[in-house]
């Protein structure tokens, strides 16, 4: 796909995986649009990368989706790509008795429900552009459960199956549909794991080489991207899923007892 010339919006924009794609998509001659929700967030980000565009929207909200809809495609017409990027990880201890029933979904809402919302607002606007994709952020604990964090997989799990269907309803369009299975990465997303029991922060992916393989894997139409160690937890699942699952769990074991 060509990466130049695009008109990009990218969901949870201001830091992580989503600012670095915005930070990469302006320099190869994109017209990048960022969502997030914390305002102060977007405008400290828009002092970092002159030139980007931003929206407060909160993909977890259903009537913020409509609404940011109608305005981007007022003021940008000729989006052309959506990057579903913004997400939340939580470590849970599912025994514990104060989560309430709306707390305990929350990541739910935000990675499964916020990306599948967002398509179904832009899709019709996308199949009318020429060239056109969709790419969702998905995990490499969509391929292995990871018992501390436990909705968070599920939510990964679910969208890894919602975006290759989208692939197979989408093949007669001009959309292709992406997925990027990023492996633990020196994000914020991964900051409250640090210092827990077998966790080796030094495993983790520097997000801007992880970037490089997506910018690359998106400019080869390589519809999976798994960069660093999703390649080695995407043959572990299937050779030995059983060892695998052993080692995820040992990851904040003392804190799920």
């Amino acid at each position: 796909m060509e990466l130049s010339n695009n008109t990009i919006l990218i969901t949870g924009g201001t830091s992580g995986f989503g600012f670095e794609f915005a930070n990469r998509l302006l320099a190869l001659g994109n017209t990048v649009i960022i969502t997030g929700r914390n305002q102060a967030k977007l405008e400290e980000t828009r002092k970092k990368l002159p030139g980007i565009h931003t929206f407060k929207s909160d993909v977890s909200d259903p009537e913020a989706i409509a609404a940011l809809f109608k305005e981007v495609i007022q003021q940008f017409p000729a989006l052309n790509i959506l990057i579903n990027n913004a997400g939340e990880m939580r470590k849970i201890n599912l025994q514990d008795p104060p989560i309430g029933l709306n707390d305990i979904t929350r990541e739910v809402e935000i990675n499964l429900m916020g990306p599948i919302r967002m398509v179904q607002a832009f899709l019709p606007h996308l199949k009318k552009q020429k060239n056109a994709a969709i790419l969702n952020v998905t995990s490499g604990i969509a391929l292995a459960p990871f018992p501390i964090s436990p909705v968070y997989g599920a939510t990964k799990s679910g969208l890894r199956s919602y975006t290759k269907s989208l692939r197979v309803q989408l093949k007669n369009t001009g959309i292709k549909v992406f997925e990027l299975i990023a492996p633990g990465s020196g994000t914020p997303l991964n900051d409250k794991f640090k210092g827990l029991n077998d966790f080796d922060d030094k495993m983790l992916m520097d997000p801007v080489k992880l970037i490089d393989v997506a910018i690359k894997g998106l400019q080869n139409d390589t519809y999976e991207i798994y960069p660093g160690m999703a390649r080695i937890i995407r043959v572990m699942s299937r050779l030995a899923p059983g060892f695998l699952l052993k080692q995820m769990s040992k990851v904040g074991a003392e804190e799920m007892v």
